[in-house]
């Protein structure tokens, strides 16, 4: 019916393991609705210096730039500590981003039913959570300029900035997703002290008057830390600038059992990036035990968001709380009694629903 083409960048630590696992649930939820994949494969981040001297080779960028949507795994390596800024595995991911004009980062954060005892949170306060963090992705601090580190003068600087138009764009984005959720929009910020955050609340406020029907509600970063922990449930869409967003989204995950559970999509350019919100988690790379529910949640939006392909989006989130209701927990997630299975075993239930349901659809013979 239609062609998924996918560029996989596995990236670094837990990255290949978890891509190649989606990967599988890719391949069957297309095959259950009669899709066609095409994947190639590229490197990026630590492993791609190592191979090519830059943590994003040209050609990875270029193979990027023809895809209708790319996956990315994960970067970060120990190792790279000692590199200058530009070679850092890290380095790659906001080029990337850059490159692709990807500005708007959504990062869902829904409590599972089947995992509310699995949350930081007691389950009293877990329970219900469903809210996107709007996080503006290609300006702030990560790309302000000066950005300067004199060893030699013991001293460093980082630029925060942003302009109107990139204030715009974002905020447009979270007004018109609020209005297909919940028509409620929370504005994070640090107007009380930062010139950039009140030139932020002063657009957001503007553009908040195009969308009547949506409210707006402003609140300074710190209180919106407090209030994710007190009252999770109170949040629709928070729209946030780069690094307040990246900070509130890590909270978030905490609130819905691990950073191994959540996907996200990096949208608004030419090709949408799709990557689960955890690291590479060198720590437990190789070892088969990663949590690949954030990548497949990360292949449920870029069916959505790329190819627009909502029914089969869904098809692999029901797969996915399926595997969670028959009691398979990741070690992330496992608490108490849980006899915690490992990635393929995860991945084995969720291709196996899939299929199960494309057996049942065509019905008996």
């Amino acid at each position: 019916m239609g062609l998924l083409n996918v560029v996989a960048l596995g990236g670094d630590g837990v990255g290949p393991e978890v891509t190649a696992a989606m990967l599988r649930v890719l391949e069957a939820v297309a095959a259950r609705f009669g899709h066609e994949v095409e994947v190639v494969e590229r490197d990026v981040g630590y492993s791609a210096w190592e191979r090519h001297g830059t943590p994003l080779p040209q050609a990875t960028l270029d193979e990027c730039r023809r895809a209708g949507a790319v996956f990315l795994g994960a970067v970060g390596d120990p190792r790279a500590d000692g590199l200058p800024p530009a070679a850092r595995p890290e380095a790659a991911l906001l080029g990337l981003r850059a490159a692709l004009g990807c500005f708007a980062n959504l990062r869902p954060a829904k409590v599972d039913v089947a995992l509310e005892g699995a949350s930081a949170l007691r389950p009293e306060i877990a329970a219900g959570t469903d809210l996107v963090i709007v996080r503006e992705l290609t300006g702030g601090l990560y790309y302000g300029r000066p950005r300067v580190w004199d060893e030699a003068e013991g001293r460093a600087t980082n630029t925060l900035a942003y302009t109107d138009a990139e204030v715009e764009r974002i905020a447009r984005v979270a007004f018109e997703l609020a209005r297909t959720r919940r028509s409620h929009v929370t504005s994070v910020d640090k107007a009380n002290v930062l010139e950039v955050s009140r030139l932020w609340r002063s657009v957001v406020s503007r553009i908040a008057g195009e969308y009547p029907d949506v409210h707006l509600e402003h609140m300074l970063v710190d209180r919106a830390a407090m209030e994710l922990i007190l009252r999770p449930r109170r949040f629709d869409v928070l729209l946030t600038e780069n690094m307040f967003g990246d900070i509130l989204s890590d909270e978030a995950a905490a609130i819905c059992g691990s950073l191994g559970v959540l996907g996200s999509a990096s949208v608004g350019g030419q090709v949408g990036i799709f990557e689960p919100v955890h690291g590479s988690a060198p720590d437990i790379a190789g070892r088969g035990i990663a949590n690949p529910v954030g990548a497949f949640r990360s292949a449920a939006l870029m069916l959505a968001h790329a190819f627009g392909l909502h029914e089969e989006a869904r098809a692999v989130e029901h797969a996915v709380t399926g595997a969670f209701l028959r009691g398979l927990r990741t070690p992330d997630v496992a608490r108490g009694t849980d006899a915690p299975v490992g990635t393929e075993a995860f991945t084995d239930a969720v291709v196996e629903a899939l299929e199960n349901s494309r057996e049942e659809a065509r019905g008996p013979a």
